[in-house]
């Protein structure tokens, strides 16, 4: 990764190693691959040096193609929505930053979001362009999330995900569950259901678990801690909805079955809601680890309510 994957906005160029083809020039191949994206916006984008090649150089219209060629290339949305809430830097060094994601901010680029991301704030706030998240929140979702500041040390803590010595604590706001007995441990196998972006339960061999308990049992609505031990997507939000308390602002798991996920607003079904009064009441609120380069402890707390 060099200087020319990035752009001053804070966003780093998406690759692609072009495929075996017929076609003549660069131009005429990403036309083919990316079918959606009309031929004239590529070659605005070539004109103003947006596409590069692999040793950064920007391509031209009659650039030949070359089967295996790494293109590098900036995803631009017109019109992109500004996401009208503020992240905060919870603590930032030589190796780590942690940041405090608010409700609708996506922590990485995708769909209609390429600057208006955690991501890219991050990149500009700090002017590291090396930032690369440690794990992911759903856009929906607030909270901590921590990114690796330095490839040399990248895989020290991604180590903490994927051999589980990260402690994860969030809260959320749900239905009382005044029949079940707390804390309780919800371990159950998640799949992929219908449409693709949604999560299920299904009989099998369990892949996830989560430890919930009960904060506080205002009235109808209860505060809950919730301590995932693994980290499937919507983990939580599903667990909850299973038990019969889908966590409040969840549009997509909040008691709509699989049949009837044609019925669920068009905003949910592609997670881009901007209904900003309601928010989803789940909050990364602690993480905790022991940090692997000087053995500290280490422990954060979002600064954010639900």
């Amino acid at each position: 990764m060099d200087e020319s994957d990035f752009r001053g906005n804070g966003v780093r160029a998406s690759r692609l190693q072009l495929p075996p083809g017929p076609w003549a020039t660069v131009l005429d191949g990403l036309c083919a691959h990316f079918a959606a994206i009309p031929r004239a916006t590529w070659q605005e984008r070539i004109a103003r040096g947006r596409v590069l090649d692999e040793l950064g150089a920007p391509i031209t219209e009659s650039t030949p193609y070359r089967t295996g060629l790494t293109i590098r290339y900036f995803r631009e949305v017109p019109d992109e929505p500004r996401i009208p809430f503020a992240e905060r830097i919870v603590h930032a060094d030589a190796h780590l930053v942690v940041a405090d994601k608010p409700h609708f901010l996506p922590v990485t680029p995708g769909g209609r979001h390429v600057e208006e991301t955690l991501l890219a704030r991050l990149v500009r706030a700090l002017g590291n362009p090396h930032l690369a998240p440690l794990h992911r929140l759903d856009r929906d979702t607030a909270g901590l999330v921590l990114f690796s500041a330095n490839a040399a040390t990248r895989g020290a803590y991604q180590a903490l995900f994927r051999e589980r010595r990260i402690d994860k604590r969030y809260e959320a706001s749900a239905p009382a569950l005044d029949r079940h007995a707390f804390p309780l441990a919800r371990t159950t196998r998640l799949e992929r259901g219908e449409p693709f972006f949604r999560m299920r339960e299904i009989e099998g061999a369990p892949n996830s678990e989560t430890h919930v308990d009960v904060l506080d049992r205002g009235g109808a609505t209860w505060r809950y801690a919730l301590r995932p031990v693994t980290g499937r997507k919507h983990q939580l939000r599903v667990h909850m909805a299973a038990l019969g308390a889908p966590i409040v602002g969840d549009e997509m798991y909040g008691g709509a079955s699989e049949r009837d996920a044609d019925a669920i607003a068009p905003s949910a079904r592609v997670e881009t809601r901007t209904d900003y009064g309601r928010p989803l009441k789940l909050l990364a609120k602690t993480l905790a680890f022991v940090d692997p380069l000087d053995g500290s402890v280490r422990r954060f707390e979002s600064s954010f309510e639900i």
